[in-house]
């Protein structure tokens, strides 16, 4: 009898289960140090949870290439890490007060010590992965932390200005949809993939991520605080322009302009309220635009692992656009 064509989150999390435990047992001994703030930083940041959505990838991906080793958990707390580390720099960047429902670890600690825990974080990734001992694996990793600290750098020079959606784009793909990209390729390295494996596995990672951060964007603009975890249009106040706000741009008016030009200047919103803004994204159809580029984007994932044979792990990936696009957090 052969199996369902479709599979569901929880079947999803079933196949992962205990890769999944054996990860956050491996996050949460190679995130203790000597060093009292860096463990309760780190165990902070651990508790605070997430969906571990990178790590799954990088599981899955192994899995698809048969991979059976110890390695694809290592790595998957190898990128947990690195993303959680970026997280920690995030917030002290953007003075956030909140991350995922929480104050954030800077508001506890402080800037200083958090810029440090952010630091050994990212160390500590790469000793861990120094022990699979492969070149490939290391300067994957090396190329995928020069890419986002290049991103953050490149996103503090556009603060408050108006951008392109090619420069918007490139943001994504530095910020977010790299490390996908990444954690399909570890997993393709880890199983001994062929060069059109990996390509096409990395492709799929780098789709997944960026129509994973364009709903992100969208969240932020349409979700609730208590859903988000965190302010709304906390984008906007931080001076960041997304792809709904870009599209809204090349079309509003003068005086529609304005107003989003005050909220990026002000960094708050002074004068212009939060629904004046979704009214005029609303106006020109910019929420589903995006929405749209974003079930694009999943779409061009999914089509290209379709050579692949068709198993548990196959639909599971397959899945996995479908769940970041029509996802509410």
């Amino acid at each position: 009898m052969s199996a369902p064509a479709t599979i569901n989150g929880k079947e999803v999390f079933d196949l992962l289960r205990d890769d999944l435990v054996s990860l956050e047992d491996e996050f949460g001994h190679d995130t203790v140090s000597t060093v009292r703030a860096i463990t309760e930083i780190g165990e902070y940041l651990r508790a605070g949870g997430g969906k571990r959505i990178r790590p799954a990838l990088l599981l899955l991906s192994a899995k698809l290439l048969n991979y059976q080793g110890r390695g694809a958990v290592r790595l998957g707390a190898v990128v947990e890490i690195i993303h959680t580390a970026t997280l920690v720099h995030d917030d002290i960047i953007d003075e956030a007060k909140t991350r995922r429902g929480r104050p954030a670890a800077n508001t506890q600690w402080g800037n200083s010590k958090c810029v440090l825990a952010g630091d050994w974080l990212y160390m500590q990734a790469f000793k861990i992965a120094v022990q699979e001992r492969n070149f490939r694996i290391l300067d994957t990793l090396i190329e995928l932390t020069q890419h986002m600290v290049e991103g953050e750098l490149l996103q503090i020079e556009k603060l408050g200005k108006l951008i392109t959606l090619d420069e918007h784009f490139d943001l994504i793909f530095r910020k977010t949809a790299c490390l996908f990209s990444v954690c399909m390729r570890l997993g393709a390295i880890l199983g001994g993939a062929t060069p059109e494996q990996e390509s096409a596995l990395g492709k799929y990672g780098h789709d997944l991520g960026m129509a994973f951060q364009i709903v992100d964007d969208v969240l932020d603009l349409t979700a609730s605080e208590d859903v988000l975890g965190k302010p709304v249009a906390s984008d906007l106040r931080e001076g960041k322009v997304t792809m709904a706000v870009i599209h809204a741009l090349e079309r509003c008016t003068a005086e529609e302009r304005g107003k989003i030009e005050k909220i990026l200047k002000d960094r708050a919103f002074n004068g212009v309220t939060h629904a004046d803004i979704l009214a005029i994204l609303q106006r020109y159809g910019s929420l589903d635009a995006a929405t749209s580029r974003a079930a694009q984007y999943a779409e061009s994932a999914r089509k290209s692992i379709c050579f692949f044979p068709d198993s548990e792990i196959k639909r599971a990936l397959l899945w996995a656009p479908e769940f970041v696009v029509a996802r509410e957090k």
